[in-house]
């Protein structure tokens, strides 16, 4: 885990055009810096042509000046390959937003993951246009704010607070915990790559309320969970993460909406944990995930 490394560690995430000599540039830049390659992962997209990497670093020696000699070895390369990318501490928490309606399973597992030392992130303030989550919050030490929204103009109100709050509290992840609203375009492109929604698998079969009564209706044999960055094309974001379980008839629809929200709950933590250890990167409507 990287919270368990000794040492510090920086993290490089980028990506470009593919071409030869890219992999050996990096190594070079690295090696001038004063670093060494402690893990690395890479792909070259046959479909979009388009390489990523991931690197975890570490400095051989002065580590306190390290990082800025290693951005001045890495700005020529990078230059030179047109490359988007990111330098960042390994283990760094994330400064978080949780929005969040009625269900709890979600936020419990987030701040519960978080308060363990299993998920690293900071959560400053969760939103929710529910009471429900107060308490949670509260158990765990996080502020927290209730906004009622009864219409057009409590969710214009909500979204606005939204983007007040990432900008007051320099967040970087908004997490959509099951929360139960649709967000509007200016919103979904003002949080675009940097927000992460959680639903069941039965969409867009099942919709509206009790997905899983409708689910042991029809007698479905798989129950999963999809969590994807949010756009504006509504549950149909790059998939980061998912997962499913089998079930069968004997199941009661109590049954299966506890299974449901137990994949729910692993699923978005998963997709949390690789956005915040700099794991996702975006290839067109798709993700890289190392």
């Amino acid at each position: 885990m990287a919270n368990d490394l000794p040492t510090t560690q920086w993290v490089l995430t980028l990506s470009c055009i593919d071409g030869p000599g890219i992999v050996h540039a990096i190594s070079g830049a690295i090696v001038a810096a004063g670093g060494n390659i402690a893990e690395s992962q890479q792909f070259a997209s046959h479909d979009t042509g388009r390489f990523f990497m991931r690197l975890q670093v570490e400095a051989v020696a002065q580590p306190d000046t390290f990082e800025g000699r290693f951005e001045q070895a890495l700005a020529p390369v990078t230059e030179r390959y047109h490359m988007t990318w990111r330098l960042d501490t390994v283990g760094r928490p994330v400064r978080t937003l949780i929005l969040a309606s009625t269900a709890t399973h979600c936020v419990n597992d987030l701040l519960y993951r978080r308060r363990g030392g299993q998920l690293p992130i900071e959560v400053p303030l969760i939103l929710s246009n529910h009471e429900t989550v107060r308490d949670i919050a509260e158990f765990y030490d996080v502020p927290f704010e209730h906004r009622a929204i009864a219409g057009a103009d409590d969710k214009a109100a909500f979204e606005a607070r939204v983007l007040a709050a990432v900008d007051e509290l320099d967040i970087e992840l908004v997490v959509l915990a099951r929360y139960m609203q649709i967000l509007s375009p200016g919103l979904c492109e003002a949080l675009a790559g940097k927000a992460i929604n959680i639903h069941h698998s039965f969409l867009p079969g099942f919709k509206g309320a009790n997905p899983y009564k409708q689910a042991h209706q029809r007698g479905v044999k798989l129950i999963g969970a999809t969590a994807h960055f949010v756009t504006t094309d509504l549950d149909e974001g790059p998939i980061i993460e998912q997962d499913t379980i089998r079930v069968d008839h004997s199941y009661s629809v109590r049954e299966l909406t506890q299974l449901g929200q137990d994949v729910e709950a692993r699923v978005l933590r998963h997709a949390v944990r690789s956005f915040a250890e700099n794991r996702v990167l975006a290839d067109g409507d798709r993700t890289i995930i190392f």
